[in-house]
């Protein structure tokens, strides 16, 4: 098995970190921007800027979209569904059917 090679890389802001993907988000600046309350700081990073990039950004605005349609946006998987699904529960929302 091969492992993956990691390369040093520097964000714009000055972070050193590792990454093997191609990915360009720095883990550093990722984990200075997260929510400290709200639905989304429940989320993965990627699944939050999942939400993040197609424009939702509350509740009310998640439940305008079925589960299925928030499955096709990159980053967003499965185990992220219960999450959300008991945060609209809790402000008496649900998703589109």
């Amino acid at each position: 098995m091969e492992t993956s090679k990691k390369s040093l890389r520097t964000c714009s802001k000055g972070h050193k970190y590792y990454k093997s993907s191609d990915c360009p988000t720095c883990p550093v600046c990722e984990q200075e921007r997260k929510p400290e309350g709200g639905f989304l700081s429940l989320l993965s990073a990627p699944a939050r800027r999942a939400l993040e990039n197609n424009g939702i950004t509350t509740l009310q605005k998640l439940s305008t979209y079925s589960e299925k349609e928030i499955l096709q946006f990159h980053g967003m998987g499965p185990a992220s569904l219960p999450k959300l699904r008991t945060a609209l529960q809790t402000k008496g929302l649900s998703f589109k059917n």
